[in-house]
């Protein structure tokens, strides 16, 4: 398993420059030196292990994650420090640390890129097996994620390799179709700015394309084409639990609560089913769940679902009513800050305690001060603001809800009329719609 230095990644010298020993370089640059020491991972090049995993006839295990996030630093210390109830497993794959997302093949690797932990298990001839890593909150992971249920991943990957090639039809829908551009640095905003590698002298850190600059980067080409932003862009990655289905992060897939009156309640899902298949496709984990949501139709879909309820095999029908995707919410995300840049110009808006039954009521917890950021202080927005309106609507509750329609209905250089409470008084501003 290899760790993708997402956001700052990089392979480089161990003999380094005093004034490179900024706390980002170093925590990179000493990640590379302990793994390359240790010698149990293969470091930043996936050729290599692919062309180890053919001759040897072993599976392939990529760990992609970003060293100066925090967030996941237990769960991957785990990995690369080998836990004892990982090793076992890890030793039957060709184990990759990837480091950067410049030069990836965007191709094979289709993931939510708002991780800063994310895990392809492969054949060695590109075939996906399955996916493991999730987050629903900026920084706590312990619900979707765990060693153990890192464990089942792996376990299931073994097994699936295994069977393979005579699964290969059931694995198909495990990718995507073709990718826009071949590799991040091909995307429009980030060309000419990042190369295909990284540097290996000097700074590295700043020639490290971040795995969310992909997703910014394809959001990014549409709002400057004054495009309406797709589902799949708005919501990548819907999480289960959105939809009524709470997954015990230290299995596979196995439910461990559904919520009353939601799709999944409504599927007939019942808490201690493990979830085996969804559309024929295996599933290994929350996170392959969420990839068959992420492909499923946004105006309505149908899932088949195979599972094991008390040892025996059932099938479910899964009916994903139309506008499914915006139960999810996505403002924990690092992409969010683009949203907020686009559409409230910088303004970080929470659920007021006041809010009416029915009615909107954001309260402003930040205003930008820099840049396109601070295009709301600039339009007279203050911290603690109340929204009441957006653009004339006065049904938008969550910040979700306003990125939603303005990234819909509104192209950037227009504005819209903004009311909002401050000190017991309705005020009327304008805000800018930005690129």
């Amino acid at each position: 398993m290899l760790r993708l230095i997402l956001s700052a990644a990089l392979v480089l010298p161990v003999a380094v420059p005093a004034a490179a020993q900024n706390p980002r370089e170093k925590k990179v640059r000493d990640d590379q030196v302990n793994v390359e020491a240790d010698g149990y991972w293969v470091y930043n090049d996936l050729p290599k292990a692919l062309a180890e995993a053919k001759k040897a006839g072993k599976p392939v295990v990529v760990v992609l994650r970003c060293i100066p996030c925090e967030e996941c630093v237990k769960l991957d210390d785990a990995v690369v420090d080998t836990d004892p109830v990982l090793r076992p497993l890890l030793d039957q794959y060709v184990r990759v640390r990837v480091v950067s997302t410049n030069g990836l093949d965007l191709s094979t690797f289709q993931f939510d890129t708002d991780q800063s932990f994310a895990v392809f298990l492969l054949n060695a001839d590109g075939t996906v097996y399955g996916r493991f890593g999730t987050r629903s909150h900026r920084t706590n992971w312990v619900g979707d994620v765990s060693v153990e249920g890192l464990a089942k991943a792996l376990e299931a990957g073994l097994e699936l390799h295994r069977g393979y090639p005579a699964n290969q039809a059931a694995l198909a829908g495990k990718r995507g179709p073709a990718p826009r551009f071949p590799t991040p640095e091909a995307f429009p905003s980030l060309k000419g700015k990042y190369g295909p590698a990284l540097a290996t002298s000097g700074n590295v850190v700043p020639t490290c394309i971040h795995c969310h600059q992909i997703g910014d980067a394809a959001r990014d080409l549409r709002r400057a084409k004054g495009e309406p932003m797709p589902e799949e862009l708005l919501t990548p990655y819907p999480h289960p639990k959105s939809l009524g289905l709470v997954l015990d992060p230290k299995e596979k897939a196995a439910v461990r609560e559904v919520k009353a009156g939601s799709p999944a309640g409504a599927a007939g899902f019942r808490a201690g089913d493990a979830i085996r298949t969804l559309d024929g496709q295996p599933i290994i984990s929350i996170a392959d769940v969420q990839w068959v949501l992420h492909r499923a139709a946004p105006g309505g879909a149908t899932i088949k679902v195979g599972l094991v309820r008390e040892g025996k095999l059932q099938d479910l029908t899964w009916r994903l009513p139309a506008g499914w995707r915006e139960r999810d919410d996505p403002s924990w995300r690092v992409s969010a800050w683009g949203y907020r840049r686009m559409v409230t110009g910088g303004l970080l808006l929470v659920p007021a305690d006041d809010r009416p039954a029915g009615g909107m009521a954001l309260r402003v917890e930040h205003v930008g001060e820099y840049g396109p950021h601070a295009a709301a202080k600039k339009a007279g927005f203050r911290k603690n603001d109340v929204i009441v309106s957006f653009d004339g609507r006065t049904d938008l509750p969550r910040e979700a809800d306003v990125f939603r329609h303005a990234l819909t209905a509104r192209k950037p250089g227009e504005t819209v009329p903004v009311k909002v409470v401050r000190d017991g008084k309705t005020l009327d501003l304008k805000l800018p719609m930005q690129e």
